[in-house]
């Protein structure tokens, strides 16, 4: 299986890998993608290795009627099967897989429609081989067991996009009211490169005993971390996804993009969008009292 893209759109291919690993439950099944999301198959007992896409010798593969770095010749052509999600609009990717002695070759659109839900249609290329995707729900096993921590609720307040995030000052609104000092609650702040100006004008008018940040942690490492928030609050985002697939409750904030197509199919997710549209036509209120019922509900089950 060859999958590049963002960590969200990786795990939206996790059904379509676990429908192939589980299918195929005695054949080596190997994932050529960025190490650091990728890993997150392998830990789940998907992958039976994986391996870097950021290898300089991949690029004579992109080069029409080149010549091809002898290790990945012998490299592709040991596989029966290959999936391929690479952006290939000319297919010289796919052609110069055949002149490596690749046989049967999937080559899958990663480009996602506003037909069907996203993972349902990054399975739709294994119906060749005869295999129909029933959940499109993602499933992430953690390397180590799940301990509730029924006070502690994780929030990411990043996305890849300025237009899918929800006003700051909203979040330290929403942040203070669950904080307030009756309440018995402890606060995650899970921080990526792109969002340490949005966590530290959060974190810095917060209670800093109820406050912690995980930051530019390993993807491992934060899916063992977010399995044991009692809620996680987030936007479309990879992170939300990661969340939702360790089985975490999961509050997602949605505005110009569709949740029907991009939300996580995880049962325990609760998406709040408003009419309009944007990340502006969402208010406190209304996700603080969602915040509240989603948590008695994780709680409970």
């Amino acid at each position: 299986m060859i999958r590049g893209g963002a960590i969200g759109d990786f795990i939206l291919t996790l059904p379509a890998i676990k429908l192939l690993r589980d299918s195929f439950p005695s054949a080596h099944l190997e994932i050529l993608g960025y190490q650091h999301i990728v890993a997150l198959a392998q830990m789940s007992g998907y992958a039976d290795a994986t391996r870097s896409i950021e290898y300089g010798a991949l690029s004579t593969f992109f080069s029409r009627d080149g010549e091809l770095a002898p290790d990945l010749v012998t490299y592709f052509s040991g596989f029966q099967q290959i999936v391929s999600y690479l952006f290939d609009p000319d297919e010289i990717f796919s052609n110069n897989l055949r002149r490596a002695g690749v046989r049967n070759l999937i080559a899958g659109s990663a480009k996602i429609d506003d037909q069907e839900h996203a993972a349902r249609q990054l399975a739709r290329p294994l119906e060749r081989l005869a295999l129909y995707l029933e959940d499109p729900a993602a499933l992430i096993v953690p390397n180590e067991e799940r301990e509730l921590q029924p006070s502690l609720i994780a929030i990411h307040p990043g996305s890849g996009s300025e237009a899918k995030n929800w006003p700051l000052d909203r979040f330290v609104e929403l942040a203070s009211a669950l904080l307030r000092p009756e309440a018995d609650r402890r606060l995650l702040l899970v921080c990526g490169e792109a969002d340490e100006d949005r966590v530290a004008k959060i974190f810095t008018v917060l209670p800093q005993k109820k406050t912690s940040v995980l930051k530019n942690r390993p993807l491992p490492e934060l899916a063992c971390a977010l399995q044991n928030c009692a809620l996680f609050i987030g936007h479309d985002s990879g992170i939300s996804h990661l969340a939702a697939a360790v089985g975490a409750p999961s509050l997602l904030l949605f505005g110009p993009t569709d949740p029907a197509i991009w939300a996580p199919a995880n049962p325990q997710v609760c998406v709040l969008r408003s009419p309009s549209l944007t990340m502006t036509g969402i208010e406190v209120p209304r996700v603080l009292k969602s915040a509240y019922e989603l948590m008695r509900i994780g709680i409970r089950t």
